[in-house]
């Protein structure tokens, strides 16, 4: 299939710069760049490996509001 795309002068002239030093075609680059970013893109994310550390307490102390909990975070005088 023929495509016409438009890119950034400079993106252009690292992709021939790239072709010329690797023996290819730019069009081999085209293509190569292409695959590797469907590919990368279909592929599912990897699981993460992520649990809320919890440490023993009874709660949030008394007059302390959930709402106001940020503002509590950042005072080193509470």
């Amino acid at each position: 299939m023929k495509t016409t795309i438009e890119l950034p002068d400079s993106l252009a002239r690292r992709a021939k710069e790239l072709a010329r030093a690797q023996g290819v075609t730019l069009r081999e680059v085209i293509e190569a760049g292409l695959r590797a970013e469907l590919d990368r893109r279909s592929a599912p994310a990897p699981p993460v490996d992520f649990r809320f550390r919890t440490v023993g307490g009874s709660g949030l102390r008394e007059g302390i509001e959930l709402t106001d909990l940020r503002e509590h975070a950042y005072d080193p005088a509470r």
